[in-house]
């Protein structure tokens, strides 16, 4: 027995409007590909830090989220995931690790709704594949796997955006006459 349906459902990319003509509707995300665009893995201690590890690693992890356009007139964008982590056995480094995950992704949306698809939607997809190959390096190089915890896109665009806003204040508030530091000849 086959679980195959024929005809086409409401709502699917091809239906056919009310008026009989055929409508197209294309998800306001798509991720066309992922890959690594480049990992490293070093363990500048080894093999003595083997002997020395009593508990595992302490390890600090920065991520960052990029985007840039590949084609905007088509929508097409490639969005990267950039993960490092470090472990430490007190104060010898255990390992290094330098992750760039990226995707590329096209994007049918507002003009106004592109960046948080770019850097909240699009991250948030891609996120779980590059914390299994962060884990499988980890776990590879010998230590205990490296298993990032979810991450809070919206918080990271928000900050983002503050920071950028801030940065235009600054350039846009040109110091005042009567600055005593502006001076006078």
């Amino acid at each position: 027995m086959s679980d195959e349906k024929t005809g086409s459902g409401s709502g699917a990319p091809g239906a056919q409007d009310s008026a009989g003509s055929q409508q197209q509707t294309r998800p306001p995300l798509i991720i066309s590909a992922q890959y690594v665009r480049d990992l490293s893995f070093e363990s500048p201690h080894a093999p003595g830090i083997f002997t020395e590890m009593r508990q595992p690693p302490e390890i600090a992890v920065n991520v960052d989220v990029q985007a840039n356009a590949l084609n905007e007139q088509q929508g097409a964008y490639e969005v990267r995931l950039k993960v490092n982590a470090e472990g430490k056995v007190g104060d010898k480094t255990a390992f290094i690790t330098e992750l760039d995950y990226g995707a590329v992704v096209m994007i049918n949306a507002p003009p106004e709704q592109i960046s948080p698809l770019l850097l909240i939607e699009a991250p948030r997809h891609i996120f779980p594949f590059a914390r299994n190959v962060l884990a499988d390096v980890t776990r590879d190089g010998g230590f205990p796997p490296v298993v990032l915890q979810p991450l809070d896109f919206v918080e990271l665009f928000r900050r983002r955006v503050a920071a950028m806003q801030q940065a235009r204040q600054q350039q846009q508030d040109p110091p005042s006459a009567s600055d005593p530091a502006q001076g006078s000849a």
